[in-house]
């Protein structure tokens, strides 16, 4: 048998020899000085067949030691007595090894997210893939899904709440662990390592409610300090758009031009029939109403919502977007747009774009309960795309009620900008301050 000193001592010789162990192991030394871990070995193929005699290689010496070297003879030996030829099990665990090591967390979230995208609508299918992206595969998209353990989950998540971002940090680790969840029902994971960790992050902050100013006044000055900052037009119509529609910033932010029926947008005088039609699959809600062709929003346009859109189709009537951005007309403007204007103009933490809708809400469900037209309620629910818990109601009322859903259109509209300036004396006017000249004190943080 060999111990440590003969196999440290064994030298190069012009041919290569052997120096054997125990059990079939031995030492095969080869003229240029390596030491190889050798073991002899005969399976059959079959029961009729001849035994065959293979060889199997170990490794090398010094990196296997002779302990080692003899561990891995046993267990050889241990799948012989159990039917198994060593060698072919070891082709097998290469390509299993080869396998895993192709399904990386990447690459298995991708496969995921292809199977989620015909539940999502387009916008959510992006923003996933975007937080994905940004926050998960730098830092374990390259791994082997299988090779994830909690501890680095949670060093991840860890560096996402650090950055201020918990909300951001819990959606993520549900993303994950949807991930693990997929990879686990392909046979590609064995457990979730995400799973738990939602008990090892900061709670979540308590939601705050969207800053709104809900008096018909103060919606008013909203508009003028708004349409008084220097900006670009399309900006300023945006805001005054919203404030009579009250659609989400995600809606008008998304609208396109095909969307708009009866507007006569090259045309003037009254457009009495004028309506916005918003495809469900852009509108909040399950997966089951932005499949349903009756889930889209129709919203009735009054006149002055009709003289804003003329003006804007002057601007970008020739793009597909009614508010493309500054810098890609193919992409809709940013979602920061209306919100750092209403920063700009004295309204941080007092009123956001989303605002509009409570107050919208507020005024007119006032004005319904003072003149006791109680049936109006619903009718403001379904001008605010409200899902309603019976969907053939909802489908009925979204017919039913549209001669009243305009009048109120008209109504807001009276009320809120009856005395504005029109539309039209927006576009023209300054969009920058000077850098070193008089008027609002430049703050480098707004115009950034």
């Amino acid at each position: 048998m060999l111990n440590d000193a003969k196999v440290k001592a064994a030298k190069p010789q012009a041919k290569a020899y052997k120096l054997g162990d125990s059990h079939q192991l031995y030492l095969l030394v080869s003229t240029s000085g390596a030491r190889l871990w050798r073991m002899n070995y005969s399976v059959r193929s079959s029961p009729a067949e001849s035994p065959k005699q293979k060889t199997l290689a170990l490794g090398t010496y010094p990196a296997m030691s002779l302990v080692e070297a003899r561990r891995r003879r046993d267990e050889a030996k241990e799948m012989l007595r159990k039917g198994i030829d060593p060698a072919l099990q070891r082709k097998v665990d290469v390509l299993a090894t080869a396998e895993a090591n192709a399904n990386t967390f990447e690459v298995v979230a991708r496969a995921w997210h292809a199977k989620q995208k015909a539940r999502w609508s387009a916008i959510h299918s992006k923003d996933v893939i975007d937080s994905l992206a940004e926050n998960i595969f730098p830092v374990i998209g390259a791994l082997p899904i299988a090779s994830i353990k909690a501890p680095k989950l949670l060093e991840l998540l860890t560096a996402v709440e650090e950055r201020g971002a918990i909300e951001t940090a819990h959606r993520i680790r549900q993303r994950i662990s949807s991930v693990f969840v997929y990879a686990i029902g392909a046979g590609l994971a064995e457990y979730d390592p995400a799973a738990s960790l939602g008990m090892a992050l900061r709670p979540k902050p308590r939601s705050k409610k969207q800053s709104a100013i809900t008096t018909l006044p103060g919606l008013q000055q909203i508009l003028i300090d708004c349409e008084a900052e220097r900006c670009r037009a399309a900006t300023k119509l945006a805001m005054r758009l919203i404030a009579l529609t009250a659609v989400r910033p995600g809606e008008l932010r998304h609208a396109r031009w095909e969307e708009f029926e009866d507007c006569a947008l090259k045309g003037k005088g009254p457009a009495p029939k004028a309506l916005w039609r918003i495809p469900a699959s852009r509108m909040k809600g399950d997966q089951g109403r932005k499949a349903e062709e009756a889930g889209e929003h129709l919203v009735p346009l009054a006149q002055a919502s009709v003289d804003v859109l003329r003006v804007l189709y002057q601007l970008t009537g020739e793009l597909a977007l009614v508010f493309p951005g500054e810098r890609h007309v193919h992409r809709p403007m940013s979602e920061n747009t209306l919100n750092a204007l209403l920063k700009r103009a004295g309204y941080h933490d007092r009123h956001v774009a989303h605002g509009f809708r409570a107050a919208f809400s507020t005024i007119m469900n006032e004005r319904a309960k003072a003149q006791k037209l109680d049936g109006d309620r619903a009718v403001i629910d379904l001008m605010l795309a409200h899902v309603p818990a019976n969907k053939i109601e909802g489908a009925y009322n979204r017919a039913d009620y549209m001669p009243r859903r305009r009048e109120l259109a008209n109504e807001w509209a009276d009320l809120l900008v009856r005395d504005f300036w029109p539309p039209d004396t927006l576009p023209g006017q300054p969009i920058r301050y000077a850098a070193n000249g008089p008027g609002r004190a430049h703050d480098a943080r707004l115009a950034a």
